[in-house]
């Protein structure tokens, strides 16, 4: 056998936790801002003022807009996700034990990944509701209402990120299931349920805030909105351990998430447990 027959194994299971992190492990990192190789441990994000238009004289110098740049800072942390695999289990088991461990790992990673954006929409301070009802239009169209004053782009980046009842109850609402409504549009968002409503892209996420009294907070967010940055995507590092017969799989990142443009997202307050 080969010497260096190993490295096979690693590249082999590497590319494993890639395809699962991206294709399962998170899913709103897509729907937002995301800076990718960050040097150091922290990147900015720029947030741009509106520039505005006026009239010059034949000749004259062309006004200058001032625009005001107010730089965000995002903070990069470091996490791991990590398990043994006994060399003889292997021998045990009719699974594939390296794809089960590495898909372990990327979803390990990519929740984190979601709870950091998550974490960030949980700054906003433009609301709607106060956990009286359920997610109905009247919230729906309050919220989308405080978009459209602020002169969020309705460019078909804009999002709503929903917990399971929620979702429930947006498909008990003709608008957002008939075809006569929305068509067959479906956002390409790998890993999780969606549908294009209002010019809106919703998604299906069950890790949004909970409170004891089945409060739920939902976003509905412009993708600008949200800074997400990568110092490191997931890497992972297999080691051998001979005194455990076994090996040891870290997998790796570096990632921060930021709110950018408080008034380009709106949290929409739920009661979960409405009937």
């Amino acid at each position: 056998m080969s010497m260096s027959v190993d490295q096979v194994f690693v590249k082999q299971f590497e590319a494993d936790v890639h395809l699962a992190y991206q294709q399962m492990g998170t899913k709103l990192r897509s729907t937002i801002r995301s800076k990718s190789g960050v040097v150091g441990a922290s990147t900015t994000f720029q947030k741009v003022g509106k520039g505005i238009a006026s009239t010059k004289s034949r000749h004259g110098i062309v006004p200058v807009m001032n625009l005001d740049h107010s730089p965000v800072e995002c903070v990069l942390q470091d996490y791991y996700a990590g398990d043994w695999v006994d060399s003889l289990d292997e021998l045990k088991t009719n699974v594939d034990e390296r794809r089960v461990v590495a898909s372990a790992g990327a979803y390990a990673l990519g929740r984190k990944t979601d709870e950091l954006i998550i974490n960030a929409m949980n700054n906003a301070t433009q609301y709607v509701g106060d956990y009286s009802t359920g997610l109905t239009k009247t919230l729906i169209m309050a919220a989308l209402e405080k978009l459209n004053a602020n002169d969020v782009p309705d460019d078909g980046r804009r999002f709503a990120v929903v917990g399971v009842h929620q979702w429930n109850e947006l498909l008990k609402m003709d608008e957002f299931v008939s075809a006569d409504y929305v068509g067959s549009a479906t956002p390409l968002i790998d890993g999780c349920e969606s549908r294009k409503w209002l010019g809106i892209n919703w998604v299906l996420c069950n890790a949004l805030p909970l409170s004891d009294t089945d409060k739920r907070d939902c976003f509905i967010y412009h993708a600008s909105s949200i800074g997400h940055a990568c110092g490191q995507e997931v890497k992972t590092d297999i080691t051998w351990h001979g005194e455990r017969a076994a090996h040891f799989i870290s997998n790796s990142m570096s990632q921060g998430a930021v709110l950018i443009d408080n008034e380009g997202i709106v949290r929409i307050k739920c009661d979960d447990d409405a009937q």
